[in-house]
């Protein structure tokens, strides 16, 4: 097949192998595989025990964008405390992310994005860099080809705003006073995502104060036309959503005056005491970059000073969010990852053949048990009656454990032959217990809230960064449906539901879309052995259909991997893109939970991993597989390269950690499943 481009980018789209030679058996070459693997598969747990702290947890590094970079050092200009050793090693890396045209990418390989490229040069030009060098000129030249800071996110455009580049006034109005709505009102608080809403709450307080910053350099090289930085652009249709709601932002305008200043005031406080009050004991705000930056700033013009309790945790906690690196350059993580790391890596050591008493399993299982969550958090709001028992993404993050995280570390925890049976036990019949109060009422599984799905926030003239609700996605419901049928509640009718909705998403081409990693591969992948853990056969019609499509999308080279564009341009892009470790190792998963260990296509994929595996049992990943919104967000999770191939390895190897009985009947519930 020949490669083609998706037309807004130029990158080539990597050609398929042909479906039909993956439908063949075992062949004399495939000898030396099993042997192969079990080589990979050594060197790979040894590595990945190397990386293993001493506490017992795992964390690779979370790599995003430069924006985190940039509204960090502008962050710190904002408060006065940018320092030049900071400031260097920022720009080092920053510099060392733009692209040969100018612009700077949100994902390795991706297409220039307009606000991480002002974002970037503003903070370049804080770091000393003059605006006519040859790479700050392509990059200005670049921003105003596509619109100037006017076509910037609003994100972009507040930050400017803190320094006088842009006009308060011209961004959508954002009322503390949101605070006070209650839950059964539209657009509450509790209506947006938990990032989300992190975020908002302290950018209320902002947006009431509107703050300016005496601006240390102009930015007219930034705009399409300096005398007229925020040229008029005209309504959506008054009859369009879009249009309802920048009508309503304009309404909202106009009564900012009209708003006493006592009434003002107790918003303001609302959301203070709101902000202060989900502080994390590391001084973070669940446990990423965005609120604990915003959060900073609006206590700050609060008058709280930096020496404030409140204010040093919460500097310091960004502090802990970098990584120096080698050559000397700082790049900031917009969130750390060491519970999902620590129940990946300790699933993948299990799978591989690590005793389940090892001491290392041991080890990890004593720190996850440590972490679990026992109080109430934000999730109660929606969900008060319900007893708390999860685990969050985090090292801190008691306000927002979460569904997937929580289902993960249960299967982890099973696989450990721990000393404190009970202890175990206990933990797990609480996260069981608390993942099932969390379905929501389709029967499936957001990430974080239940039934989190208002069509509101996205409507929003202020929310255009990204997703900012957590409706149930195919991925977080397989890895709870996979729990669940660990546990023995397969035949549960909760389970059912949750395997009804999946098998309802399955797109027409036989994969699963996927909503926190890198799609449609992430989505079959976790999908797959999810099912066939619930019961389902491999002789299942949505089973064959995946198999089908896994070995349709498999690359020539015998990997798979699929491209961030699969996000935006579906038909071209769908699992499409340059074989990289973990999607390979996705892929894989699913074809050997569909009994497919003997096919060419799981043969190829083994040896693919198997030879591109470095000598120390690491493999190579510079591409970005996770995503924290789909597009317009996306995370290089460096653990991932390590975890997932060895997991593949180790079921192709030994098998499936969990026995399964096929159901009794095709249409997905076993004989006497109801009374359960």
């Amino acid at each position: 097949m020949t490669a083609t481009t998706d037309g807004s980018t130029g990158a080539a789209i990597p050609p398929r192998a042909d479906a039909a030679s993956d439908t063949d058996s075992t062949t004399p070459e495939a000898a030396g595989v099993p042997e192969a693997a079990e080589r990979a598969a050594r060197r790979a747990t040894d590595f990945l025990l190397s990386l293993q702290d001493p506490e017992g947890w795992w964390k690779g590094d979370l790599e995003t964008n430069v924006t985190m970079d940039a509204e960090d050092l502008l962050l710190r200009q904002f408060l006065g405390i940018r320092d030049e050793a900071t400031t260097h090693a920022a720009a080092l890396y920053i510099r060392g992310e733009q692209r040969a045209d100018g612009a700077w990418p949100t994902f390795y390989g991706g297409p220039g994005e307009l606000s991480a490229t002002i974002e970037a040069y503003v903070a370049l030009r804080l770091a000393g860099d003059a605006p006519d060098a040859p790479h700050m000129a392509r990059a200005s030249a670049w921003v105003r080809e596509r619109g100037g800071i006017a076509s910037a996110r609003v994100f972009t455009r507040i930050w400017l705003a803190l320094f006088g580049w842009w006009k308060w006034e011209d961004l959508p109005e954002l009322p503390p006073e949101l605070i006070w709505f209650p839950t059964w009102l539209p657009l509450n608080i509790y209506d947006f995502g938990c990032w989300a809403r992190q975020t908002i709450v302290p950018l209320t307080i902002v947006s009431a104060k509107r703050p300016v910053r005496p601006a240390p350099f102009a930015l007219d090289e930034l705009h399409t036309d300096p005398a007229h930085p925020n040229p008029p652009k005209p309504f959506a249709p008054v009859a369009s959503w879009d249009g309802a709601f920048q009508r309503l932002d304009r309404m909202v305008h106009k009564l900012r005056r009209a708003v006493p200043r006592r009434l003002r005031d107790a918003a303001i406080g609302s959301a203070a005491r709101w902000i202060i009050e989900r502080q994390e004991n590391d001084g973070c705000w669940g446990g990423i970059q965005p609120p604990a930056v915003y959060s900073v700033i609006a206590l700050h013009l609060l008058g709280y000073d930096l020496e404030h309790p409140v204010m040093r945790a919460g500097l310091e906690s960004l502090d802990r969010f970098a990584v120096w690196r080698e050559d000397g350059s700082r790049m900031i993580e917009a969130c750390q990852s060491p519970v999902w790391d620590t129940c990946l890596a300790t699933i993948a050591l299990a799978d591989a053949g690590l005793p389940a008493d090892h001491p290392r399993l041991v080890k990890a299982a004593d720190w996850m048990l440590g972490e679990e969550i026992r109080r109430p958090g934000d999730w109660s709001v929606k969900r008060p009656q319900l007893p708390p028992g999860g685990w969050a993404f985090e090292f801190h993050n008691d306000n927002y454990p979460d569904i997937d995280d929580t289902a993960e570390v249960a299967l982890a925890l099973r696989r450990v032959r721990h000393p404190q049976l009970a202890r175990v036990d206990g933990a797990i019949a609480r996260a069981v217990r608390w993942n099932l109060g969390m379905q929501s009422k389709n029967g499936a599984w957001g990430a974080f809230d239940v039934d989190n799905t208002s069509p509101f926030p996205n409507r929003l003239p202020f929310c255009d960064f990204g997703e900012v609700i957590d409706p149930p996605s195919a991925d977080v419901t397989a890895h709870v449906v996979e729990m669940l049928a660990a546990e023995g509640l397969a035949h549960d009718p909760r389970t059912r539901r949750g395997i009804d909705w999946l098998l309802a998403e399955q797109e027409a081409d036989g994969s699963w879309f996927g909503r926190w990693g890198v799609n449609y591969v992430y989505g079959t992948g976790s999908v797959v052995p999810a099912l066939t853990a619930a019961g389902l056969p491999a002789s299942h019609p949505a089973i064959r259909r995946a198999v089908a499509w896994l070995e349709r999308v498999q690359n020539d080279d015998g990997g798979w991997g699929e491209d961030l564009r699969s996000y935006k341009y579906v038909t071209e892009w769908s699992g499409r893109g340059t074989s990289t470790a973990s999607q390979t190792a996705w892929a894989l998963m699913a074809l050997l939970a569909a009994g497919e260990k003997d096919s060419k296509a799981v043969e190829r994929g083994v040896r693919w991993l198997a030879e591109t595996q470095r000598e120390d049992g690491s493999w190579d990943e510079p591409s970005f597989t996770g995503t924290g919104f789909p597009w317009d967000f996306s995370i290089n999770y460096h653990l991932y390269r390590q975890v997932f191939p060895l997991t593949a390895l180790g079921r192709y190897l030994h098998g499936d950690p969990f026995d399964k009985a096929p159901l009794a009947t095709a249409g997905g519930r076993r004989a006497g499943s109801e009374g359960r």
